[in-house]
């Protein structure tokens, strides 16, 4: 898979180069030419020099081939601008957009762009949250036993129930996030596109729950 980049701090290169070992093409943009010297000599990605909201260096990214674009510049106001830019540019679904000030960050979770707070943000949750078929571990109680996934899915769970949900991964929904904003619906809510629903479990099915849930949905299954 193909993931483009903006910003060639220390973030951004981390995150280049785990991506880059995990076998995805990669290309990340920086307006500093200089700030390419912090990846490592056998990065093999795409180096592009520019500005990551100007339309000519997306497309030297390859933005129009991409599955995934991560905005983690030092400024909220290009971080924000280059993840719409991506998404409605290049129609690309898995945006993530790193935000310094709490309060913008909600409102643009409120518009479908995913942020990362710096006071909650790691490498490994940027990654699950750039990676389609990944579920991000939320939480985990003390002895390790039980989890919560913040889960992704494959289009076809849209408009399945919360009970048939239950059900069929053997787990409790804890709640549901839409657009940023967290509710506790009724087992009969059909899950939508965009939501996040977040999903308590035995960690030992974390694997398993995860897999079942990107891959497409069975009605035999029940």
């Amino acid at each position: 898979m193909h993931i483009v980049i903006m910003g060639c701090g220390r973030v951004g290169a981390t995150l280049a180069t785990k991506l880059q070992t995990n076998g995805h093409s990669v290309a990340i943009i920086d307006r500093d030419e200089k700030a390419f010297r912090i990846l490592p000599d056998d990065f093999e990605g795409i180096k592009v020099h520019g500005i990551g909201f100007d339309r000519r260096s997306l497309e030297r990214a390859r933005c129009d081939e991409a599955i995934a674009f991560a905005a983690v510049a030092g400024g909220d106001n290009s971080n924000i601008i280059a993840a719409r830019a991506a998404r409605q540019l290049y129609g690309i679904r898995n945006v993530v957009a790193r935000i310094y000030d709490p309060k913008r960050a909600e409102v643009y979770e409120r518009l479908g762009i995913a942020t990362v707070p710096t006071a909650r943000w790691t490498t490994n949750q940027m990654l699950t949250r750039l990676i389609p078929g990944q579920s991000a571990r939320e939480f985990q109680d003390i002895s390790g036993n039980v989890s919560m996934l913040a889960c992704d899915f494959h289009p076809s769970w849209v408009g399945t129930t919360l009970a048939d949900l239950e059900k069929l991964t053997a787990s409790r929904v804890a709640f549901v996030t839409r657009y940023g904003e967290g509710s506790l619906p009724r087992r009969d809510y059909r899950i939508q596109e965009e939501d996040i629903v977040h999903l308590t479990l035995e960690t030992e099915r974390e694997a398993e729950v995860s897999a079942l849930l990107t891959h497409q949905f069975e009605e035999d299954a029940e």
